[in-house]
């Protein structure tokens, strides 16, 4: 099963079960009707799982009327919605997703809620990722920062994304022992200056 497919499962499920599994829920689930779920993201009343379900079908299918909704959800406390907003934003291939994920991740009143902000900009590969995950990773080298998660994401990220600009902090990183492993990769995946 390839991994568009693992997460819409994921995403289908969940929201079946939160649903009560509805006949509201199997007929979002199945309809081709793009209008019909761009609705479902503006009617009101619409239960959480309803525009969830909505955007990320939209989003998966590349319908930019699913862009506020799925940023919305990139940034929600439960990690299960952020990683799925997360799946369909890349998919979307809407230029306003990089500076939203930048945004988002770069936020210190939201820093809990990175973490998926941080591996999508890492995805994206856009011209505001690598500053991006610098300064969230720069913020997370201070002493006794507890997010550590979202910091091994920005290491990860930077590594993957190869650019010379960030070996300086992840130079720093190497002294954080949970860290020094990921950022030796990192470092490695960094071509040398001449």
């Amino acid at each position: 099963m390839d991994v568009r497919d693992e997460a819409s499962r994921a995403l289908t499920e969940r929201l079946r079960q939160e649903s009560g599994a509805s006949a509201a829920f199997e007929h979002l689930a199945a309809t081709c009707d793009l209008d019909e779920l761009a609705e479902v993201l503006t009617a009101p009343g619409q239960p959480l799982w309803a525009r969830e379900l909505a955007a990320f079908r939209l989003g998966v299918a590349g319908d930019r009327r699913a862009f506020e909704t799925l940023v919305l959800l990139l940034n929600h406390r439960d990690p299960p919605r952020c990683a799925a907003a997360a799946h369909a934003l890349a998919r979307l291939a809407d230029p306003r997703t990089a500076r939203a994920a930048a945004a988002l991740a770069t936020n210190e009143l939201r820093v809990a809620y990175a973490l998926h902000p941080v591996r999508l900009l890492a995805d994206l590969r856009a011209p505001e990722s690598v500053p991006a995950l610098i300064t969230t990773l720069r913020r997370r080298l201070r002493p006794h920062d507890p997010y550590r998660r979202v910091a091994l994401a920005c290491v990860e990220g930077l590594g993957a994304l190869g650019d010379p600009r960030a070996r300086p902090v992840l130079d720093e990183a190497l002294a954080h022992p949970s860290l020094a492993e990921a950022a030796v990769r990192a470092l490695a995946r960094i071509p040398k200056q001449r």
